[in-house]
C-alpha cells in the first residue's frame, strides 16, 4: 500500500468518531440543547463496546451495548437539562469527569488492571475496504440527517423546537419530547463514536482513550454551525490533522508534540472563524449605520 492510500486510509478512520459524535451533538443543538456532554459519553461508549465484545466473543453486541450505554447515560444531561432546566454547560462537564472516573473504575473492577486493557482475544470490528462498517454508517448519517433537518416533519419541529420553544408549543409540538429524543439520538451517536474508537481505531480500553475527541467534535458543530454537511467538513479537517501528526511521529518529532496537531487546528479554526464573524458583525453595524 502506498504512503498516500495509507494515509487516506488513516484520515478516516481518525474522522469516524469525531463525526458521529458531532453529528450528535448537532442534533441536540437544532433542538435548543447545548450538548458538551460527547467525551463521556463517547468513554461510556469505549468501555461498553471492549468488555461486552470480551465477554461475549461478538464485537456487534459491543457496538449495540455501547449505542444502548451511551444512550442511557445521556439521560443524564436529558433529565438535568430538560425537566429540571439546570445548566447544560455545568451538566456535561460533570458527565465528563464523570465517565473518566467511573471507566477507571470499571477497568479496575471487571478486568482487574489498570491503564489499559489489550486481551488477544477481543473481538474488534470487520473492515470493508479498509473501513469499518461504522464508517461507511457515519457518511449516511450526514445525507440522512441533513434530509431529516431541512425536508421531514420530524426535523423541521425539532428546528422550530430549537429556534422558538413557546411557538412551537403554541402549534401542539411538546419542546421537551423532541429534545429528550435529540439527546438519546446524540447519545447514542456517541456510543457508536466510542465503539469505532475502541473496536475499530484500536482494539483496547485505555482510560480517558477518547483524548479531547468528544471536545473536538463540540468545536466542529460550532465551525460547521449545526449543519451536516458544514459539520462533516470541520470533523474532516481534524482527522487530517490528526492522522498527518500520527505520521509525523515517523519523521523523528516528539510523540507530545504531533499529538497537540489536532488541537493546534482547533484553536487556530476558532480563531479565525471568531475573527471572521466579528469582521462581519462589524460590516453589517456599519452597514446599517
Amino acid at each position: 500500500m502506498s504512503l498516500e492510500s495509507d494515509l487516506f486510509l488513516s484520515v478516516l478512520r481518525a474522522l469516524t468518531p469525531i463525526l458521529l459524535a458531532a453529528l450528535g451533538a448537532a442534533i441536540c443543538e437544532r433542538a435548543g440543547v447545548f450538548n458538551i456532554g460527547l467525551e463521556g459519553m463517547m468513554l461510556i461508549g469505549c468501555f461498553s463496546a471492549v468488555a461486552t465484545s470480551w465477554f461475549t466473543g461478538s464485537p456487534w453486541l459491543g457496538v449495540i451495548a455501547a449505542a444502548l450505554a451511551a444512550a442511557a447515560y445521556s439521560l443524564i444531561l436529558a433529565v438535568g437539562a430538560v425537566t429540571l432546566r439546570g445548566d447544560a454547560v455545568v451538566l456535561g462537564v460533570a458527565m465528563n469527569l464523570l465517565a473518566l472516573g467511573l471507566t477507571g473504575f470499571l477497568l479496575r473492577t471487571v478486568f482487574g488492571v489498570r491503564g489499559t486493557f489489550d486481551d488477544p482475544a477481543l473481538s474488534g470490528l470487520p473492515l470493508i475496504g479498509g473501513q469499518s462498517p461504522l464508517a461507511y454508517f457515519s457518511w449516511a448519517a450526514v445525507a440522512l440527517i441533513a434530509f431529516t433537518l431541512s425536508r421531514h416533519t420530524w426535523g423541521l419541529r425539532l428546528r422550530g423546537v430549537g429556534e422558538a420553544p413557546g411557538a412551537a408549543a403554541a402549534l401542539g409540538v411538546n419542546p421537551a419530547k423532541y429534545q429528550y429524543g435529540a439527546v438519546l439520538a446524540s447519545g447514542t451517536l456517541c456510543g457508536l463514536a466510542g465503539a469505532q474508537l475502541a473496536l475499530s481505531n484500536v482494539t483496547l480500553f485505555s482510560e480517558n482513550m477518547t483524548a479531547g475527541r468528544g471536545w473536538i467534535a463540540v468545536v466542529a458543530v460550532m465551525l460547521g454551525r449545526a449543519a451536516p454537511v458544514g459539520v462533516l467538513l470541520a470533523a474532516l479537517l481534524f482527522a487530517v490533522a490528526e492522522a498527518v501528526g500520527f505520521r509525523l511521529q515517523g519523521l523523528g518529532l516528539p510523540q507530545q508534540a504531533t499529538d497537540a496537531a489536532p488541537y493546534a487546528v482547533t484553536l487556530a479554526a476558532l480563531f479565525l472563524t471568531t475573527a471572521g464573524r466579528r469582521r462581519a458583525a462589524r460590516t453589517r453595524t456599519g452597514a446599517v449605520a
